[in-house]
């Protein structure tokens, strides 16, 4: 399973924006606060962060990972002298924890529509076309010491990203894959059409050749329309299920894009909470409580609802992080990634076939995964990564130090 939509230094905010001050808390509210904590953390803490968040998702059933990395500069918003300073150090959390990587370097010049000026907050993402091209190119010597690993490009958002810088970023991913955040707010919806007269998705498809190579994250305000056309482009919508629902983003429209035969991954996002099940369990929640029905997700094609969630996100994960999809599954010359789950689990007794795949989503808990390998290499045994120990203690003392009071 691939874990398209990963921040990995969010783990280390996780459960730190859960209270309500005088105003109206939303994602722009959350927002502000990642911007503080942001503000706080060198590339090694970003390395120490990002290998407890990788660890998790192994230990959750995840085997390859989509970074979507945008904090490029130092604290005060100045260029490392190694463009690709923070990018080492998640390199080194992949070499420490042994996860898959695709590395999406975010392209992010602007803090609104029409080019409007970055805030103060925004200083460590920000870049010049030259400069993220000079990125792109340490990148692309960092993943080629990776083995297993990928580069693709990350335009942030059209509200970060002009057009015609757009049209200059896309090219840097070769044949790689093109992630670019879309339709995840009401009102990044409304200010798309206040500067353009179209949809973040609706304009996306219009002006940039999306196709099989591109992955919308969120994707969650779409009409009917938007749906068939992005469905029929063959592009992946990335869902991130349990951060659009902490950040009260909005549900989905599965049954209309899955209903025009779309593809979605799924991914962790914000890293609030980690694990295969939790996404797609949410994913198919969030479908029953909107529709006040049982089994959305399953009905489209009359099917376990778990092996109809679990089958889509591995098609759709292995193809928007640039894995051949006949490479996925157990098979000869596949990659030797993959699971094995704790027949002994309460949730898992005496399930068989489709079964263990709905009990393991809906009625599963942590101690339902007993393996995961990568590439032929046992990284899970017991439930438990083969370097949580050390990897964690680091996690804490980086943590301690970030959150202690000046």
């Amino acid at each position: 399973m691939c874990n398209v939509h990963s921040h990995g230094f969010q783990r280390g905010m996780a459960g730190l924006t859960e209270f309500r001050g005088p105003e109206a808390d939303n994602f722009w509210s959350w927002r502000t606060l990642m911007y503080r904590f942001v503000a706080r953390m060198t590339p090694e803490d970003i390395g120490a962060i990002t290998a407890q968040a990788y660890v998790e998702m192994l230990e959750g059933g995840f085997t390859r990972v989509g970074e979507f990395h945008y904090v490029h500069h130092d604290p005060a918003g100045y260029p490392y002298v190694n463009p690709a300073e923070t990018a080492i150090h998640v390199a080194s959390a992949v070499a420490r924890t042994g996860i898959g990587l695709t590395l999406l370097p975010v392209f992010y010049a602007h803090g609104g529509f029409d080019g409007a000026k970055p805030n103060d907050g925004q200083r460590r993402f920000v870049t010049s076309l030259d400069e993220f091209a000079r990125l792109m190119e340490a990148c692309r010597k960092i993943v080629g010491s990776l083995e297993g690993a990928n580069l693709g490009v990350a335009p942030h958002s059209l509200r970060a990203v002009t057009p015609e810088e757009l049209a200059r970023v896309v090219p840097l991913a070769g044949s790689g894959p093109v992630h670019i955040h879309a339709a995840e707010q009401t009102g990044e919806v409304e200010q798309c059409l206040a500067w353009s007269g179209a949809r973040p998705v609706q304009w996306l498809l219009d002006h940039a050749a999306v196709d099989r190579r591109w992955c919308l994250v969120h994707s969650t305000h779409m009409t009917d329309e938007e749906c068939g056309r992005l469905a029929a482009s063959g592009a992946v919508a990335g869902l991130c299920p349990i951060t659009e629902a902490n950040l009260g983003d909005g549900i989905f429209p599965a049954p209309e894009y899955l209903g025009a035969a779309g593809l979605f991954g799924i991914g962790t996002d914000s890293n609030v909470s980690i694990g295969v099940a939790d996404e797609l369990r949410q994913l198919e929640y969030s479908q029953r409580l909107r529709d006040r029905a049982r089994n959305v997700i399953g009905a489209i094609d009359a099917r376990s609802t778990g092996r109809v969630l679990f089958e889509g996100a591995v098609r759709g994960g292995a193809q928007a992080l640039g894995i051949d999809t006949l490479e996925t599954g157990i098979a000869e010359g596949a990659a030797a990634d993959f699971v094995s789950l704790n027949l002994g689990a309460p949730a898992l007794a005496a399930r068989e076939c489709d079964a263990l795949l709905d009990s393991l989503i809906f009625a599963g808990g942590a101690d339902c995964i007993d393996g995961v390998w990568r590439a032929g290499r046992k990284l899970v045994s017991d439930g438990r990564h083969i370097e949580r120990g050390e990897i964690g203690r680091a996690y804490q003392a980086t943590l301690r130090r970030l959150l202690r009071q000046d």
